[in-house]
C-alpha cells in the first residue's frame, strides 16, 4: 500500500475554498479546482517508491494484476479526483473509443504536436466519466427535447432567439437540436454579444430555472454556448447522488465538490463556454442529438456495506463505505488495483489513518482491511 501525494490543478474556474476545507488546509486565495489521483503522465501521484506511473511501469502484473492489464493494458485504466467548481467549466462532449482511435491516428498523420492549442485529440481512448456530490453539486447534461428547449428558449422573450426557436419545431428531433446547435456554433460571435446580453437579462428577470443561465452569461457574457446551455437540462445533486456520462451527451459542470472517476484519457471536445479552440465539424461528428434525461445515480448497498455506483463501463468502478462508530473491519482484499480516498472523519486502511483528502493506492491482491470511523471512496475495475 502506497500513501498518495496528490497534485492540486489551478484552473480557473477551481473554487478558491472546497478543497482547503476538505483538507483542512488555509486557502492560497488561488482557485484550487482538480485534485489527481492516478498515474496520468499529466500529474501523477507520488509515492515513496516514486511516481505512480513510474512504479506501474516497472511492473504492471505485480500493481494492476494479470486480470486487469490482459483487459485494459499495462496502464491504470482510471483517473480519480476531486472536482471542485466555483465557476462554470466549458461546455463539453467526449467521443466513444472508435472515434478517440481514429481522430488520434488521423492527428498524429498530419503532425499536429500533441501541445498544440487546436489539438483534438491527446491519446487514443475514450472518456466515460462519473461525478459524485460531495456537496450541493449542479451541472448541465443531455438535450432537453426540442419541443422543451422551444419553450425555455421562447420564454425568455427575445426577438433575436427567435429563428432558434422556429428552428427547435423541426421535426424528427435529432434534426432540430443538430439545426440549432451548429447554427449557434457557427454564428458571428459580434452578432452574438447583444443576443446573449439580452437573454442573460431576460433570464435574470425571470429568474427560477432560467436563473442558472443568467450566471453563466456573468462568465461568459458573449458566448454563444451560454444559449446553447439552454438546450441541456439542468441538474441538481444531493451529497451521495451521482452522475454517469457516457460518450456524445454534452455537459458542463457549474458549481460544487465532488469525486470523480474517469476513463484515464485527455480527450474534450469543447461546445462554448470557453476562450479555447473549438473544432466544430469534429465537434458534430461526436455530439448525439437526441434528447437524453439524466438519470441520477444512487447507490445499491451490498452485504458489505459497500455502496457502489453501477455503470456500464469497466475501466472504473467507484463505490464508497460510510463507516459508523463500532462497525466491524471490512476486508477489501482484491485481484485488482485500488485507490482509496477518505472524505469524512479519520478511518483506517491496515492500520493507516487516512484524514481527509488522503489516499492510498493498493496494487492488486495486496491484503488491506479497511476500520474505523469515517467516509471512504474505492476506486477499481471490473476485470
Amino acid at each position: 500500500m502506497d500513501r498518495l501525494d496528490n497534485t492540486v490543478r489551478p484552473y480557473p474556474w477551481g473554487s478558491t475554498t472546497a478543497i482547503p476545507e476538505l483538507l483542512g488546509t488555509a486557502p492560497t486565495g488561488e482557485p484550487q479546482a482538480e485534485m489527481w489521483m492516478g498515474a496520468h503522465p499529466g500529474a501523477p501521484s507520488r509515492t515513496a517508491r516514486g511516481p505512480l506511473n513510474e512504479v506501474i511501469d516497472a511492473g504492471p502484473v505485480r500493481e494492476l494484476g494479470a486480470a486487469a492489464v490482459d483487459t485494459f493494458g499495462p496502464r491504470l485504466p482510471f483517473l480519480l479526483k476531486l472536482l471542485a467548481a466555483g465557476a462554470p467549466l466549458s461546455l463539453q462532449v467526449h467521443p466513444d473509443l472508435a472515434q478517440a482511435r481514429a481522430g488520434f491516428a488521423a492527428e498524429e498523420a498530419e503532425g499536429i504536436p500533441i501541445d498544440a492549442p487546436h489539438r483534438t485529440y491527446k491519446d487514443a481512448n475514450h472518456k466515460p466519466e462519473l461525478i459524485c456530490a460531495l456537496t450541493p453539486f449542479t451541472g448541465l447534461c443531455g438535450f432537453r427535447t426540442p419541443i422543451e428547449a422551444a419553450g425555455f428558449i421562447g420564454a425568455l422573450g427575445v426577438d433575436s432567439l427567435k429563428p432558434y426557436v422556429d428552428l427547435l419545431d423541426v421535426r424528427p428531433e435529432d434534426a432540430a437540436l443538430r439545426e440549432v446547435m451548429t447554427a449557434l456554433l457557427t454564428a458571428d460571435r459580434e452578432r452574438m454579444v447583444h443576443t446573449v446580453a439580452e437573454a442573460a437579462a431576460a433570464a435574470a428577470r425571470l429568474g427560477g430555472a432560467h436563473a442558472p443561465y443568467a450566471a453563466l452569461a456573468h462568465h461568459y457574457p458573449s458566448d454563444p454556448g451560454v444559449i446553447a446551455a439552454m438546450l441541456l437540462n439542468h441538474v441538481e445533486l444531493q451529497p451521495g447522488e451521482a452522475l454517469f456520462l457516457g460518450a456524445g451527451v454534452p455537459h458542463a459542470y457549474l458549481d460544487g465538490l465532488g469525486v470523480e472517476i474517469m476513463a484515464n484519457s485527455d480527450n474534450v471536445l469543447r461546445c462554448g463556454l470557453t476562450p479555447k479552440h473549438i473544432d466544430v465539424p469534429e465537434l458534430l461528428k461526436i455530439v448525439r442529438f437526441e434528447p437524453n434525461e439524466p438519470a441520477v445515480l444512487r447507490p445499491r448497498t451490498s452485504a458489505s456495506g459497500e455502496e457502489i455506483y453501477d455503470t456500464p463501463v469497466d475501466e472504473f468502478r467507484l463505490s464508497r463505505f460510510v463507516r459508523s462508530r463500532g462497525a466491524a473491519p471490512t476486508d477489501l482484499t482484491a485481484p485488482t488495483p485500488q485507490i482509496l480516498l477518505a472524505v469524512a472523519r479519520r478511518p483506517k486502511a491496515s492500520g493507516v489513518t487516512l484524514s481527509p483528502g488522503e489516499s492510498v493506492f493498493v496494487p492488486a491482491d495486496e491484503t488491506i482491511e479497511l476500520s474505523g470511523t469515517g467516509t471512504v471512496f474505492r476506486a477499481t475495475v471490473v476485470a
